[in-house]
């Protein structure tokens, strides 16, 4: 049967059928006594931008830091086990396999009906998505029509299912797809004209596929919690009090900041405030970023356009990710490379540049430059592990792995279910990598240009 249905499918009927896991008493062993004896919470989630995924210094996630400051609070070990798809972690749950799903899930009727619910730590809207250009539906009698596809067993397709009552004409694609991927199957016109996400999804990806547009919001705001197997009463207290010590103490209003605090805030400066501040701004750091440049072997014009990607040469910038100063270190890059204060323009930049070089030195010997400049760049940003997971993928499909221009085509799958379920690393933002190492030849481009412009002039 293929893996794409239409609405008329009991889509939800398929939790039934794990009803004999609950009557053969699978969540008894799910509930805090039995966590704490064996020690160790076993999490149940999905890869994904908004939830668990590799960064440049490990595991990373709003939902993986506070699954695993949980277990820590309990004292137990934590395990995460990943599923492919909400049906895929609902049925998992269901069958006793995990003792928490902590996923991004919203609550709704049909799930309040076989799980209990953690507490709240999240509020979304569900949006409509479309591509700029395309159907201009403005309410929900306008997607009547459209090209519109769901995430099987989605909040979304609860709450579309609902809606047909009052359109009956409304039909929609349920696809096996998470939310990430028809949004960019609905930026490259594959087949889709709209999507839904909540809009903590939206406010993320939009920032890889700008020409997204949310047309309206659906419906009443949602509540995303934890899901816990029903007879889990003692780990569901337990969720309870220590997310009320982390609302108190502050702790969850700063993961939340980590993690969404910096997206409106972002601003991609446009050409001229750039070139006007290759006048202004760039003067005052160029000599550090020659002598960086001249010490570890990366041209210094490059070194200038890395810089003003990642912190417009601000040396004070901070970012909500723990990230700082003039080349946005990581405390872990820094202190690898010996930088004791990533506020100071001096140190953060010649560290940069020992790190990149670093990067480019591990970069296989068959690349050769500009490509293996390109390489490293990547790798500074999205981590070495997944450049080397793309590189594996770029040969099983039959791509040079080598290049540039054949490696940029790759990573973008690495956040395509059917490929990083098969990579070491697994999933990956791998639109980020490609788009900045784009935006620093932009800047690189531009700023040679100038400055030969002005040696020109002299």
């Amino acid at each position: 049967m293929s893996r794409r249905c239409y609405y008329l499918l009991p889509v939800f009927l398929l939790l039934v059928a794990c009803n004999d896991a609950r009557q053969n008493g699978a969540q008894d062993t799910r509930d805090l006594s039995a966590i704490r004896a064996r020690g160790e919470l076993v999490v149940l989630t999905r890869w994904g931008p908004t939830t668990y995924y590799q960064g440049r210094d490990g595991l990373a996630g709003l939902e993986y830091d506070m699954a695993a400051a949980f277990a820590a609070s309990l004292g137990v070990k934590v395990r995460f086990e990943i599923r492919d798809s909400i049906r895929d972690l609902l049925v998992a749950l269901e069958r006793g396999e995990g003792d928490l799903a902590a996923a991004g899930l919203t609550r709704t009727a049909q799930r309040r009906n076989h799980f209990r619910y953690g507490p709240v730590y999240q509020t979304v809207q569900q949006q409509v998505v479309c591509r700029r250009g395309g159907p201009r539906v403005r309410k929900v009698a306008d997607l009547v029509g459209v090209r519109l596809a769901v995430p099987a067993r989605s909040s979304y397709e609860e709450r579309l299912l609902a809606l047909k009552q009052q359109f009956p004409e409304l039909q929609w694609q349920s696809r096996e797809e998470d939310t990430e991927q028809l949004m960019e199957e609905v930026w490259r016109r594959k087949g889709i004209d709209c999507t839904i996400g909540d809009s903590n999804i939206v406010a993320v990806v939009r920032r890889y596929f700008p020409e997204l547009v949310v047309r309206f919001e659906l419906g009443d705001p949602e509540s995303l919690s934890w899901l816990l197997p029903g007879q889990s009463t003692e780990l569901q207290a337990a969720a309870e009090t220590w997310l009320a010590q982390q609302k108190d103490s502050g702790e969850l209003s700063r993961l939340l900041d980590k993690y969404y605090g910096f997206i409106d805030a972002f601003d991609y400066v446009d050409t001229r405030t750039f070139v006007r501040r290759i006048k202004t701004v760039l003067p005052r750091y160029r000599s550090l970023f020659e002598a960086a440049g001249r010490r570890h072997g990366i041209d210094w014009q490059l070194l200038a356009a890395q810089s003003y990607q990642e912190s417009h040469w601000n040396p004070r910038a901070r970012s909500p990710t723990g990230v700082r100063g003039i080349m946005m270190l990581t405390l872990i890059t820094a202190r690898e490379v010996g930088v004791r204060s990533r506020l100071d323009a001096a140190q953060s930049i010649d560290g940069a540049a020992r790190y990149l070089a670093r990067l480019r030195k591990r970069i296989p010997d068959a690349v050769r430059e500009p490509d293996r400049t390109w390489f490293a760049l990547a790798a500074y940003n999205v981590g070495m592990g997944h450049l080397r997971d793309a590189r594996q993928l770029a040969r099983q499909l039959g791509r040079d792995p080598d290049f540039w221009s054949e490696l940029s085509a790759v990573l973008p799958l690495l956040a395509q279910r059917k490929y990083y379920r098969k990579l070491k690393h697994g999933y990956a933002r791998g639109y980020e990598p490609v788009r900045y190492v784009n935006r620093i030849r932009d800047f690189h481009d531009i700023l040679r240009r100038s400055i030969d412009g002005d040696n020109h002039g002299e």
